[in-house]
């Protein structure tokens, strides 16, 4: 039996009935019902939740894989899983075009003051002098990781006219005559926007901190598709106030689970929120029609399980 844990399309859940494969489509399954049923999975299908911890795998006896739709399997113990002989896949190809697409909207929206001008509007002024934006065309832009996001955003920027710096802390040799390969410390002095597309691995936490605002030189926008702990939010808001940077677009946050906010965590949120220089969006950036379509066909064909 294939245990479903998180929404997918309904043509996943068609070939799967095609192959004549049992499943239980149980999405929004809480922790205490996953302990029930995981004794009798054969194969497991996750998005960010729940955790799948070591104490989750040792009562998943039958499990042969897990399956993750989207990127990242932090939320994994992707080694322990392996040491039972239990397979983990996941899907960034799925839904990578749809995130490259977003990132390009949160960059032109900021430089260009889209959404700061369309709530003036709606507040009834009409202001034009003081929402006069800025081109990319020219401007040079630095993209930290350069797995499938990283790829899939500057394969929207190419035709834009921008220099492109890239940073990737386990690739080398992927320069071409649009794309150059440098280290973080020339992001840091020349890009005047950069853009994370890296994993939470432990040594990603927080690797935008005091000391790497601290180290701008340009004043640069910043913006975050990845992983909310990849910035030091507290890092974050003084780099802010004290104009280390000039805006930031954050479809990730620390800790998303927006009612269960620390005091420290909702003073944080509500100081970004105040900020017209700070666009949030809820982890929307992979969230396309197209994009929930190939996430579980990217799986299917990992697995063997493609028509």
């Amino acid at each position: 039996m294939i245990l479903i844990t998180a929404p997918v399309h309904p043509r996943f859940l068609d070939q799967l009935q095609a192959k004549q494969l049992a499943f239980d489509y149980h999405p929004g399954i809480t922790l205490d019902e996953l302990y029930q049923k995981i004794p009798m999975a054969t194969g497991l299908v996750v998005s960010t939740y729940p955790p799948i911890n070591q104490d989750l795998i040792d009562q998943a006896t039958s499990l042969s894989w897990i399956a993750r739709l989207g990127s990242g399997m932090e939320h994994i113990d992707t080694q322990y899983a392996a040491s039972k002989g239990i397979r983990c896949i996941s899907s960034p190809e799925g839904n990578c075009k749809a995130v490259g697409e977003f990132t390009l909207g949160l960059v032109i929206n900021l430089l260009r003051n889209q959404y700061k001008a369309m709530h003036e509007v709606r507040e009834g002024q009409w202001v034009r002098e003081s929402n006069r934006g800025e081109e990319l065309f020219g401007k040079t832009i630095g993209i930290i990781g350069y797995g499938h996001t990283g790829q899939s955003f500057t394969t929207v920027l190419r035709s834009l006219g921008m220099r492109i710096l890239v940073y990737d802390r386990f690739k080398s040799g992927f320069s071409d005559n649009q794309i150059t390969e440098v280290p973080l410390s020339v992001i840091e002095e020349e890009a005047e926007i950069i853009s994370f597309h890296i994993p939470m691995l432990p040594e990603n936490r927080h690797m935008a901190n005091r000391d790497f605002f601290k180290r701008l030189k340009k004043k640069p926008w910043m913006i975050n598709t990845s992983r909310g702990e990849v910035i030091d939010t507290q890092s974050l808001i003084e780099a802010l106030q004290a104009g280390y940077i000039r805006g930031a677009a954050l479809d990730v946050l620390e800790n998303e689970s927006i009612n269960t906010l620390t005091p420290e965590e909702q003073a944080w949120f509500d100081q970004l929120r105040a900020d017209s220089r700070v666009l949030i969006s809820p982890h929307i950036a992979g969230y396309t029609n197209e994009s929930f379509y190939k996430l579980g066909q990217v799986l299917l064909e990992k697995l063997g399980l493609a028509e």
